[in-house]
């Protein structure tokens, strides 16, 4: 696919990787929708710097949990500029989710947003993309699709089942619309990370270092342009997955 001229929505689009993917499209020449939860601020500064390339910005405020407000966010980025074309689904919470639990809250959130989320969004954005004959939809999961984490059992279960429905969108809405996916590994570090620890988990990497959000966003650029892969993942870790 050629991206300029085209709209970009990006669920989560407002900070960090997603960001960086919104970013890189304008970059392209592609409108952007930047949708946030509550990062109204980060939004709108996404936003500014997407219009200084000189494509359009569009903020949504909206619960990817929600379908009602999915489907106004995908109404409203066709109405404001005339296409849904690329879809980028990579809002999602990370937060610990023990097993056993008392507590199932922190489960129903995670798998809302990044199952029944994803699924709200391409569920929206595929019949605008078949009308006119082609798109492409791309999923951020991470390396818990193969190494799941101790302590975040909703978070490795949510990720490999996006992977799953990245290949079922390949095959359900082929040969109109690629949909593939993107593991990144360690790329930005969380703000609540010490030296120490930023430092353990770089040296853990074939690489010996951390990637930046800017790796990933180019993995999804390539992924858009590719017009001959579909159903497949790409994994941006640095050679974690292969590290001793």
């Amino acid at each position: 696919m050629n991206i300029n001229g085209k709209t970009a929505i990006v669920t989560g689009g407002a900070h960090r990787v997603g960001r960086a993917i919104t970013l890189e499209l304008a970059r392209a020449g592609a409108n952007v929708v930047i949708n946030f939860h509550s990062s109204a601020e980060k939004a709108k500064n996404t936003a500014d710097e997407a219009t200084s390339h000189g494509v359009g910005a569009l903020t949504v405020q909206a619960d990817i949990a929600n379908e009602d407000q999915i489907i106004q966010m995908v109404a409203a980025a066709h109405q404001e500029f005339g296409s849904v074309d690329i879809l980028v689904n990579s809002a999602d919470p990370f937060d610990p989710t023990p097993f056993p639990t008392n507590d199932s809250s922190a489960w129903h959130r995670k798998i809302n947003t990044a199952i029944h989320g994803a699924f709200y969004c391409a569920n929206a954005a595929a019949p605008l993309m078949l009308d006119r004959g082609e798109g492409v939809i791309i999923n951020i999961v991470d390396l818990s699709v193969w190494k799941p984490s101790r302590g975040f059992a909703a978070h490795s279960v949510a990720k490999a089942g996006l992977m799953a429905f990245t290949r079922q969108l390949a095959l359900d809405l082929a040969p109109t619309i690629r949909a593939n996916a993107i593991a990144p590994g360690p790329v930005l570090p969380p703000p609540d990370y010490d030296e120490a620890t930023i430092e353990r988990i770089g040296n853990r990497t074939l690489l010996k270092r951390w990637g930046k959000a800017e790796d990933v966003s180019q993995a999804a650029r390539f992924l858009i342009e590719a017009d001959y892969i579909t159903g497949e993942v790409i994994v941006v870790d640095g050679g974690e997955r292969y590290a001793p």
